[in-house]
């Protein structure tokens, strides 16, 4: 492949700077320069170090859309990655802005993203589809989750009745059965190409921050895979995708809590676990088959630190 020049968009990238690193080495990989880009309300934020940051609207601004294209257009950009639960519906409404045009964006239908961005809705699709899911709530402690919430923000653990009667905005959150146990996150990539799983990788989180994994080892259990395998192929999504399961500690029984449709933000412990997902999108934007990958190393373990940069503000 002759070097040239490619163009991501990241939509909030903010802390992928590994990930962006990461392909930039795919793409040398492949003779391919690539350049990444980053659509922020911020011109300070980590990914700065790698990226061109391009100073943007909010998610609800009613110019976001008619700005996006312009930044795609001037920028020549080829692909878009959403790094942000919301940024996922926005990518696959430009997906639709954008047919005809040459940009490449790995995300699945509108309404797919729509239902996985709403806990509502995912309940109701779990129902639906015979997915396992904490639903006894005749037991508790229960667990109160904001219906748009991420990163475990605004989580209540209601102890008795009495908190639940007294839970102000009930509508706004999803009841569901408190499961103690080990908390897994699933990454996963669907060939956009042929709509088949190239890879699945479940990790137990070890140590979280912000609702993020910052401690986690791969795990190769196979009624996670399956379990995982089982979701993926009845959501229909593709792309990067991160499922997050959670084992009951007594029962051992497997519960489905959420997932997203892009890259997780642990998603490097895969990747450098031989799960190489910057690789199998940038094969499907090329049009290069993608076969399933089984060949990850087991307890794989991904530390993550702080580092610091400095620089003078303007």
């Amino acid at each position: 492949m002759q070097s040239k020049g490619l163009n991501i968009l990241f939509l909030g990238g903010a802390k992928r700077v590994s990930l962006a690193e990461k392909f930039i080495d795919e793409g040398k990989k492949k003779g391919i320069d690539i350049k990444i880009f980053s659509y922020e309300l911020d011109e300070n934020v980590p990914i700065s170090l790698v990226a061109e940051i391009i100073i943007g609207l909010r998610w609800k601004d009613s110019n976001l859309y008619n700005n996006l294209l312009e930044v795609i257009d001037i920028k020549k950009i080829d692909i878009v990655l959403p790094f942000l639960d919301y940024a996922t519906i926005v990518s696959a409404r430009l997906k639709k802005l954008t047919e005809g045009k040459d940009v490449f964006i790995p995300v699945s239908d509108e309404n797919l993203c729509e239902v996985f961005f709403d806990k509502y809705l995912v309940n109701e699709w779990c129902i639906e589809n015979g997915i396992n899911i904490p639903s006894d709530t005749d037991k508790y402690p229960l667990i109160a989750k904001p219906i748009h919430g991420s990163a475990s923000k605004g989580i209540l653990v209601l102890e008795n009745p009495v908190e639940l009667k007294n839970l102000a905005n009930k509508e706004d959150y999803l009841i569901q059965q408190f499961v103690k146990g080990n908390e897994y996150s699933v990454d996963v990539y669907v060939s956009t190409e042929d709509k088949k799983i190239v890879s699945i990788v479940p990790r137990i989180r070890l140590e979280t921050q912000g609702g993020e994994s910052i401690k986690s080892v791969t795990i190769k259990e196979e009624r996670l895979i399956d379990f995982s395998r089982e979701i993926i192929e009845k959501t229909k999504l593709v792309g990067p995708l991160t499922l997050q399961l959670i084992e009951n500690a007594e029962t051992k029984d497997l519960y489905f809590m959420e997932i997203n449709p892009r890259f997780g933000g642990a998603v490097l412990n895969s990747i450098f676990s031989g799960a190489n997902s910057p690789m199998y999108l940038l094969n499907d934007f090329y049009k290069i088959k993608n076969t399933y990958n089984k060949d990850w190393t087991d307890k794989f373990l991904m530390i993550r630190r702080f580092s610091e940069h400095y620089k003078i503000c303007k």
